[in-house]
């Protein structure tokens, strides 16, 4: 199968459309390397800040979308989109997918699809991130970025492709991240005359709020991929190598409970027990109060029990 032209590959860049391969046709291990060209132009503008400077206001802007992007990954893209942990109206469901989207990890069809794929072959040749089969580097950046994995997996996310809203979401994916771009540039550019005391302006939201915001977001997600199928305990005994880590758990706002989560992949809540702080859990809970969501999903006490290892084999 040859690479797709320059062309169709900035197509991509708008339209994931274009050019689409079908799920059965195998195209390798080959990075798109003109599709990869946004990637690394988002990495390279973390570098505006020496520039930009930094303000209170900025540091505040960009952990606020640092948190409620890693949630609406964690708990919608995840958790629900993928799972099916809980139930929410569709409304919802869209606006928490473009949330998700704006993270500039691709639409909530996609990610749901490599995710279950992820679960069907977890550790196994077909795992299209194994750091055990592929190593750290693949692991970690490069599946996201290989032409085999551009295309969503349509038959594993049937249940999600009867909304025509999250279809349109997974094929321009690119429209929440310019949005959410352009909105804080122009947020910066009306604060730094509306507000000239917060030391802000639009270069520099955009360049904290969206570029280093939206960077350490990648890496932070992409640590359950590359380091949470190495380091840390595993309490149950899954066909795979995942683990739980603590640190991982803060950064991802519970994510890092991953053996927990593959021993019961469906729980709304990945730490099991109560000292396993799950900041998503936390929030979902928060949401169903309000009457947002509903039918948490709970891990059986039984299962919860089940197939745990020995103190002694679970690091």
């Amino acid at each position: 199968m040859t690479a797709p032209s320059f062309a169709t590959a900035v197509r991509r860049w708008v339209d994931n459309g274009a050019g689409v391969l079908q799920a059965n046709e195998a195209v390798g291990r080959r990075i798109d390397w003109p599709r990869v060209v946004p990637f690394v132009l988002l990495h390279a503008g973390c570098l505006g800040v020496l520039w930009v400077g930094t303000s209170t206001t900025a540091l505040v802007v960009a952990a606020s979308l640092f948190v409620l992007r890693m949630f609406a990954i964690t708990a919608f893209y995840h958790r629900y989109f993928s799972h099916r942990a809980f139930h929410t109206t569709r409304t919802a469901q869209f606006i928490f997918a473009l949330l998700a989207s704006s993270a500039v990890q691709r639409g909530p069809l996609w990610w749901a699809s490599h995710h279950r794929h992820h679960h069907l072959h977890s550790d196994g040749p077909g795992d299209s991130h194994s750091p055990h089969v592929h190593g750290f580097f693949w692991s970690h950046i490069a599946w996201f970025l290989a032409d085999e994995n551009f295309a969503t997996r349509q038959g594993l996310v049937c249940d999600l492709e009867r909304y025509p809203e999250l279809r349109w979401l997974d094929r321009f994916d690119v429209v929440a991240p310019t949005c959410l771009a352009l909105v804080l540039y122009g947020l910066g550019s009306w604060l730094e005359h509306a507000a000239p005391g917060l030391n802000t302006n639009g270069a520099q939201l955009m360049v904290w709020g969206f570029c280093i915001s939206t960077v350490v977001l990648y890496h932070a997600t992409f640590t359950i991929n590359s380091l949470a199928h190495r380091f840390g305990a595993r309490r149950y005994a899954t066909r795979d190598d995942s683990r739980n880590n603590f640190w991982l758990a803060l950064i991802t706002l519970g994510e890092g409970w991953h053996n927990n989560h593959h021993h019961f992949p469906g729980a709304a809540r990945q730490g099991f027990y109560w000292w396993e702080i799950d900041l998503s859990y936390y929030g979902l809970r928060l949401l169903a109060a309000l009457g947002l969501i509903w039918n948490l999903r709970a891990v059986p006490i039984a299962t919860r029990e089940a197939r745990q290892m020995p103190e002694n084999l679970r690091k």
